[in-house]
């Protein structure tokens, strides 16, 4: 990508998207372009027409999406569904229809089968049923990924697809119903300390295992990818190291300095017992994540308490 071409990040106020601004920004990028929802709302494909003639970006960053956690996948399966297909359908055809130079469409770890062997490979996708809580969620993103790989087969667009494994970072989701699990951890066990709080209760055994990615280690390897890589089908990007719940509880409990105890609630659901990502076609095209766990989360935290507080 030149430094003065002009590039389209989708999302960018979200926690990936605005990791991915960041990164251009970093790199020396100066014609980005950028649209808040109420500005250009991508469900609707007059406004996406419109906008793709009227501006013509040279790049695409595909990282606008409704998304939730677990509650909000399963209330409004119908709304994650449209509302994502319809992003999706508008963007990526808009992006051909104007002669894109290059897509990045970004997927989500629910497209694999649920009972898919570990860790995941790229292959396994389409091999099994589907979590059914995020089944909604998921079908879209697999279309999103089908569909790059369609325009690239009829139309010789070179749009590429990544899938992310769980993401934390700057900009991240505290809400205590709706957030991810570490965000969430982040949260609960701060306010444990501030309240005096001897006791933290956690949902599940504790047992089952789950890998975490920076989001600005996910924009480093986007960028990475969108100088490097020109294939169909999709490329994971992970850390391909995992840890139990327990053992992340440990940690951010001893990194927000919380002095009391845990407890586990296995009457709660614990999940899918293990969600690990296979990284190996990533590093063998060469890229590795750079920021360890304990650093991220350390990061992270004083990105909450820049924001909560």
């Amino acid at each position: 990508m030149e430094k003065n071409a002009k590039i389209y990040v989708a999302g960018h106020r979200g926690m990936v998207g605005s990791a991915i601004y960041r990164k251009l920004l970093n790199e020396g990028f100066t014609n980005l372009l950028v649209k808040t929802s109420s500005e250009l709302d991508l469900r609707d494909q007059n406004a996406v027409t419109d906008f793709f003639e009227t501006e013509k970006p040279e790049y695409v960053f595909l990282a606008a999406a409704k998304v939730g956690g677990i509650v909000a996948n399963n209330t409004y399966r119908a709304d994650f569904l449209y509302e994502n297909l319809c992003i999706q359908n508008n963007v990526i055809h808009q992006s051909y229809k104007n002669g894109v130079k290059k897509l990045m469409f970004l997927g989500s770890s629910c497209i694999y089968p649920k009972l898919a062997p570990q860790p995941l490979k790229e292959e396994y996708l389409l091999t099994g049923l589907l979590e059914e809580t995020n089944e909604p969620y998921a079908i879209a993103k697999i279309a999103g990924i089908k569909m790059a790989d369609a325009y690239r087969a009829q139309y010789n667009c070179n749009f590429i697809s990544v899938m992310p494994t769980n993401l934390y970072g700057y900009n991240d989701n505290y809400h205590p119903q709706n957030s991810h699990v570490l965000p969430a951890l982040i949260r609960k066990f701060h306010e444990a300390k501030v309240n005096g709080t001897s006791v933290v209760n956690i949902w599940g055994s504790g047992s089952p295992m789950r890998e975490f990615l920076f989001a600005d280690d996910l924009a480093d390897a986007c960028y990475f990818l969108m100088q490097n890589y020109n294939e169909p089908g999709l490329v994971n990007v992970g850390t391909g190291v995992d840890l139990t719940i327990k053992d992340l509880a440990l940690l951010i409990k001893s990194i927000i300095g919380f002095e009391g105890t845990l407890t586990f609630d296995s009457s709660k659901p614990d999940g899918t017992p293990r969600k690990l990502m296979d990284v190996s076609k990533l590093h063998a095209l060469g890229w590795k994540h750079q920021i360890e766990l304990e650093e991220g989360i350390k990061l992270a935290y004083r990105d909450f308490l820049s924001k909560h507080i």
